[in-house]
């Protein structure tokens, strides 16, 4: 079954357009989910909607209305939606272009890939995408999607292109009410390099496969144990080990990060592993009783 596109229109730049569809690029379906059950009939539950006057009422007899006053509404139909017609509605305008480090992680809100719409909008849809992917820059333009205007940057991807929608200035809350009362004071040079040496021992190049969700394969293993009539387990939580100073810890995650020798002598093998330890800033050490 081909993918149901999210919106369709037209990617246009300057005198330059052809009709794309954009698609989502991630999926939610695989996650477990829960449904609310009676907990005696184990039948599920329906949300029906309710009048606070007339009690139960019909979808089909539902509008929508925007809240203008406490408790006052005025009606809006779907007519009133469908006159609202800006170049978005069904243009995507590339206004500009951007290096890819001046969007701010924090705004970038959610992914979607973008494919023309037809054979006869490939040659212009390669043409952009090509020229996109040698000048390395990243698009932004504008398109309506669940009613409202979404700035959107757009980039190549393998054969296609990748969209991002961008949260707006306004939905992004600023630092200094969180990070007002942190100290911007320079750590001791001495800990600061076996800091940096201890992340240069973990560098790896990344790879999501590698970083499965573990309390989501845990709940399935707990609810398969369920259907079998078994009891589930209990997972142990890690131990907390000794609390040291912040210089100690430092120094002892270097040594345990080493990489394993190719092999072990028997002398070696019976070694005691070292303690787990515990950072905590301030520097003293503390004994855990």
């Amino acid at each position: 079954m081909a993918p149901r596109a999210t919106w369709k229109g037209y990617l246009k730049l300057s005198l330059v357009s052809c009709p794309v569809r954009l698609y989502p690029a991630t999926s939610s379906s695989e996650r477990i989910s829960f449904n609310q059950l009676h907990k005696d009939t184990h039948n599920r539950i329906n949300m029906k909607p309710v009048d606070p006057e007339i009690g139960l009422v019909d979808r089909s007899d539902l509008v929508k209305g925007y809240e203008y006053e406490d408790k006052k509404y005025v009606i809006i139909e779907e007519a009133d939606l469908e006159s609202v017609r800006i170049e978005s509605n069904h243009t995507m305008n590339i206004e500009a272009f951007v290096d890819e480090d001046d969007v701010d992680v924090i705004y970038q809100d959610s992914p979607y890939y973008l494919a023309p719409d037809g054979a006869m909008a490939e040659e212009t849809f390669v043409v952009l995408r090509e020229a996109m992917r040698k000048s390395g820059k990243l698009a932004i333009a504008r398109l309506v999607l669940s009613s409202r205007e979404r700035v959107v940057t757009i980039g190549s991807r393998d054969n296609g292109m990748f969209v991002c929608t961008l949260r707006n200035p306004s939905e992004v809350r600023g630092t200094a009410e969180y990070f007002g009362n942190i100290p911007a004071g320079k750590p001791e040079p001495e800990m600061l390099q076996l800091a940096e040496a201890l992340i240069k021992q973990k560098l790896t190049k990344f790879d999501p496969k590698n970083y499965e969700d573990r309390y989501e394969i845990a709940l399935m293993n707990m609810i398969k144990e369920k259907l079998k009539g078994h009891k589930p387990i209990i997972a142990a939580a890690p131990e907390r080990g000794n609390v040291i100073n912040l210089m100690d810890a430092l120094k002892a995650s270097l040594g345990q990060s080493k990489p394993p020798a190719k092999s072990k002598g028997k002398s070696e093998a019976a070694e005691k592993p070292a303690a787990k330890l515990t950072a905590v800033a301030g520097g003293k050490s503390k004994a855990k009783k």
